[in-house]
């Protein structure tokens, strides 16, 4: 079985301590080019590891580099941060955050009683459009009322499996 490093093309720590022994033969730094650290890779390699010092002190320092470098590509590469399981399944929703053109209101919303007497009628799912015909409000009024509730936890967002339309889902219907 692979492990994440071998899948994705990440550092491994074992390979930096490897290209580090190349101080043997009087290569310096090929460790730290290795991790995407050029500038002081470079460094070392014409000041022979800053004359040793800095080539025994980054025996501590491997582990550290090659987590921050792989990291970093993780990040690049738009994969999860390490710790999640590269089979568990990333969800992330987005709602756009846009200020309510319905404003709080103390009384009860007519049109909102609406949707939620067609939502119980349809199991809990109402499209925009099944909303339009239910309450005779215009398109813009019921899913900017969808939307609201959507923000406000009442609601999710999901897709007809058959058709891909746009359904908004009550919880506790």
């Amino acid at each position: 079985m692979e492990t994440r490093a071998s899948q994705t093309g990440m550092n491994k720590a074992g390979t930096a301590y490897i290209l580090w022994l190349g101080c043997v033969f009087w290569v310096h730094g090929l460790h730290r080019l290795y991790n995407g650290k050029i500038l002081t890779g470079l460094l070392w390699m014409f000041t022979f590891g800053l004359f040793g010092v800095g080539q025994l002190i980054d025996l501590l320092l491997i582990p550290n580099m090659v987590d921050e470098h792989n990291t970093k590509l993780s990040a690049r590469q738009g994969l999860p941060p390490q710790g999640v399981s590269p089979d568990q399944a990333v969800i992330q929703r987005v709602i756009p955050v846009v200020a309510s053109p319905l404003p709080p209101q103390l009384e009860p919303n007519p049109l909102l009683m609406k949707l939620l007497k067609a939502a119980e009628a349809r199991d809990g799912r109402l499209s925009v459009t099944q909303g339009v015909m239910e309450t005779g409000a215009s398109f813009a009024h019921v899913e900017a009322t969808l939307m609201h509730m959507v923000r406000v936890g009442y609601v999710d967002i999901t897709n007809d499996l058959e058709t891909g339309v746009v359904m908004y889902e009550f919880k506790e219907l």
